[in-house]
């Protein structure tokens, strides 16, 4: 005997009653993307010794990028859908946490603002243990311990492994 195996709902094709937006957004960006790397490749000045010159991959990535978002966009108005995993348990129905992103956001923000003040070595640890805060861990000590610790490194493997200088703010002189 045959069983004959419907895919999950998730899977199937909707009506048009239920367009998910995001990918529609998502098809936009790509759009963009690839419009302005294909402009910017026009700009760019070309040897007259190089026959290919540095204008081709520029155009091979934009000219990808918006086939891709034309055909996700044609996807996404026919009611084509994502698929969950299925090693997970997701719902695709949950809105976003903007709490959480909101909080990443500051942190990031604080971060850019407050890293030539006081150095890579602080700021970054701030970014590590804020990141680690806003994401629910619920160990301020060991989050700011393990900060300290991989900005710090962090901050030696650019100066010392690849040369390159980071701001040591008010630690200037002690690292």
């Amino acid at each position: 005997m045959t069983e004959t195996r419907t895919p999950p709902a998730a899977a199937e094709p909707h009506d048009g009653v239920h367009q998910d937006r995001a990918q529609l957004g998502l098809a936009a960006a790509l759009f963009l993307g690839g419009a302005y790397t294909v402009y910017d490749a026009t700009t760019l000045e070309v040897g007259f010794a190089d026959p290919v010159g540095p204008r081709v991959f520029p155009y091979v990535v934009g000219s990808v990028l918006v086939v891709l978002a034309v055909l996700l966009a044609v996807a996404t108005l026919r009611g084509s859908r994502p698929e969950a995993d299925a090693g997970e348990d997701i719902d695709l129905t949950t809105p976003a946490d903007w709490t959480t992103v909101a909080k990443l956001v500051g942190i990031l923000l604080f971060t850019i603002a407050t890293v030539d003040l006081l150095g890579w070595a602080i700021s970054g640890a701030v970014l590590f243990a804020g990141a680690a805060w806003s994401l629910g861990s619920g160990t301020l000590v060991r989050d700011v311990i393990a900060g300290l610790v991989l900005s710090v490194l962090s901050w030696y493997g650019f100066w010392v492994g690849l040369g390159i200088p980071l701001t040591p703010g008010i630690l200037d002189g002690i690292l």
